[in-house]
């Protein structure tokens, strides 16, 4: 019997097929790793986890991937009100989270790639980003032009107007245009930051994703989930950034679990 899933993009439920047939790759956002999960941080792990597990008794290789994101402006904001340095938070957080998740009989994943640890592939990213001409360095900056990619939307289905008006938009003077997020900014010195071509600075959160999925499972994979929350606009953005980057589907399928 076939395994139908719904798919977010399409907005149908689908028999799911791999790629390549003895193979599935599997990318889900996983936790900011600056606090305590609560109990609704925990509904992806599970729901995935049993996905996980499913799709093993199909298929010969699953490849699961489930990311620490370690680098983060509420990271940075939790290490100066404790007065400690970015690891303790980090490093303290992580092994709770995954001390937390294995209480609840959930498998750690296959890979678990850190964004501290792929600083390197998010530059290249956004390098090739820059040169196709759908980024762009401005006051230490590095911006997603956003008008540049005629299918943003297509995931949440929302329009221009809706999506300046649901997101946290950052209204600076360096945007050509409201609706431009951030792929790389500038860092002061009591935060961490690392050499770019734009200087020393740090990722956003969008682009650590697409990088350490491209790094894991080059242009495509087959299955990208995580939180409904996540929909618009990490997962929108990260759409946008990596089929720009590649000029290939990014994910076949995408899936969401609801809130709780």
């Amino acid at each position: 019997m076939a395994i139908r899933l719904f798919n977010s993009l399409s907005r149908q439920v689908e028999a799911f097929a791999p790629a390549l047939p003895d193979r599935v790759t599997m990318y889900v956002c996983g936790p900011t790793v600056y606090n305590y999960a609560h109990i609704g941080n925990a509904r992806g792990p599970v729901v995935f986890g049993v996905l996980a597990d499913l799709l093993r008794r199909h298929y010969p290789q699953v490849v699961y991937a489930r990311n620490i994101t370690d680098v983060d402006d509420k990271i940075n904001a939790s290490a100066i009100e404790q007065g400690v340095p970015i690891t303790a938070i980090t490093e303290k957080f992580t092994a709770i989270y995954r001390e937390d998740m294995g209480a609840l009989g959930v498998k750690r994943p296959d890979l678990e790639p850190h964004a501290t640890h792929h600083i390197a592939d998010i530059i290249a990213m956004i390098e090739r980003l820059i040169a196709k001409g759908h980024a762009y360095a401005a006051d230490g900056h590095v911006l997603f032009q956003v008008s540049t990619y005629s299918q943003y939307g297509a995931l949440s289905r929302r329009s221009t107007d809706e999506m300046l008006a649901g997101a946290r938009v950052e209204v600076a003077p360096y945007k050509r245009e409201g609706g431009d997020f951030v792929l790389w900014k500038p860092s002061t010195r009591e935060l961490p930051g690392w050499d770019s071509p734009w200087g020393r600075g740090r990722p956003g959160w969008h682009i650590e994703c697409s990088a350490m999925c491209h790094a894991h499972f080059g242009d495509t994979i087959d299955i990208h989930a995580g939180g409904v929350d996540l929909q618009f606009p990490h997962h929108e953005n990260e759409i946008a950034q990596s089929q720009c980057a590649s000029g290939s589907t990014f994910a076949r399928w995408w899936l969401h679990n609801g809130m709780l």
